[in-house]
């Protein structure tokens, strides 16, 4: 078990884990002596103070290489399947050649094994957990888990979601009476301090003192009124987005990117704000997680409106599908037909973007 420390000055070698906070479903990163395996209840300081949260997983990165623009090798959030990669194509396979689509079995972190005294008892080896975190070398910048969470602790924390429930509903009636204009989000008591966050969103600022006021003569510990955005609001309660999945916002980051309008136009989406936008009525976050992408694939096509010759007739390129490496070319007659990146190439002799001669040759 750590001591009890939030940073240090000095540098020195420790394992590196992502934490996520139950309370306000925000994400961090936290250094520790120890090692910790995913699901593991810690005790580590956030944004609000010390707080009970979650590991998710180890944050060092061990083979220490960047992305290289153009990698499609990327693996999704599937860290915690049951068996190997190996393992999982030659399954794949199997399916396949039975006519059966690919299935994959996870692992979860419910049930654990226990001793008799109630403390959780975890295996030396990272085969059920993923990979086994690497010690790396950190800075005075970092924060620290403080200690493993006591069964006592584990009880209060699960004692204080039950008493939000009630929170939420004492505080929606003070709103009420006090006839303000905000919407209550969350409610949310601290673990290692007395004190109770209340989140809400409003459109204008609210003068809430009085509330506070009653708020305290309830509890009798300390209230703190945090006013958040809509957005805030859904990475916060989550839900399911217009793609059937849990909203990025709460289960994969829970950093709020700016989005704009333009990242649509360059994705080539309909600028219709009822499509691209979210439950919580702003643009998508996954216009953002995209954009770069897109962005860096269209430098290697040529602009719409770039004009081509095919044949002995000039053609204009009208439309460029990023995920299907195509390109739609408009003739003269109005005719269209589509071309595959791969027979377009620019020509530094000529300036200009030519289609490939066996291309050519088999449409004509």
């Amino acid at each position: 078990m750590s001591e009890n420390k939030e940073t240090k000055a000095e540098a020195e070698k420790a394992y590196i884990y992502l934490v996520k906070v139950p309370g306000s479903n925000d994400v961090c990163i936290c250094a520790s002596d120890s090692v910790y395996y995913p699901g593991t209840y810690v005790v580590a300081p956030t944004r609000y103070g010390m707080d009970m949260a979650v590991i998710v997983g180890p944050a060092d990165n061990l083979d220490g290489e960047k992305y290289v623009p153009g990698c499609s090798c990327v693996r999704g959030a599937c860290s915690f399947c049951s068996c190997s990669e190996a393992e999982e194509a030659e399954k794949d396979e199997e399916l396949k050649a039975m006519g059966e689509p690919p299935q994959f079995e996870f692992r979860s972190f419910e049930g654990l094994p226990e001793e008799e005294n109630g403390e959780e008892e975890y295996p030396t080896d990272s085969s059920p957990y993923g990979r086994e975190p690497e010690m790396v070398e950190v800075d005075g910048d970092i924060l620290w888990i403080s200690h493993i969470a006591t069964p006592d602790e584990i009880k209060r924390f699960h004692a204080n979601v039950e008493e939000e429930k009630n929170a939420i509903r004492i505080c929606r009636e003070k709103i009420v009476s006090h006839k303000l204009n905000m919407k209550l989000v969350n409610a949310h008591f601290m673990l290692c301090e007395p004190k109770v966050l209340f989140f809400f969103t409003a459109e204008d600022r609210v003068d809430f003192r009085d509330l506070v006021k009653d708020l305290v003569s309830v509890f009798r510990m300390r209230i703190e009124l945090r006013q958040i955005g809509v957005r805030d609001e859904a990475r916060m309660l989550g839900g399911l987005a217009v793609c059937g999945r849990d909203f990025c916002c709460h289960c994969v980051s829970d950093k709020l990117r700016p989005v704009t309008i333009k990242m649509a136009k360059e994705q080539s989406l309909s600028l219709n704000s009822v499509k691209i936008s979210g439950p919580c009525g702003r643009l998508l976050c996954c216009l953002s997680y995209e954009y770069e992408f897109y962005n860096e694939e269209k430098q290697t096509y040529p602009h719409e409106g770039t004009r081509l010759k095919i044949g002995e007739d000039l053609y204009r390129i009208q439309d460029i599908n990023i995920l299907s490496k195509k390109v739609t070319v408009c003739g003269p007659e109005g005719s269209s037909f589509q071309i595959p990146r791969q027979e377009l190439h620019f020509s530094r002799e000529n300036n200009r973007w030519e289609v490939s001669r066996e291309f050519l040759e088999e449409f004509f």
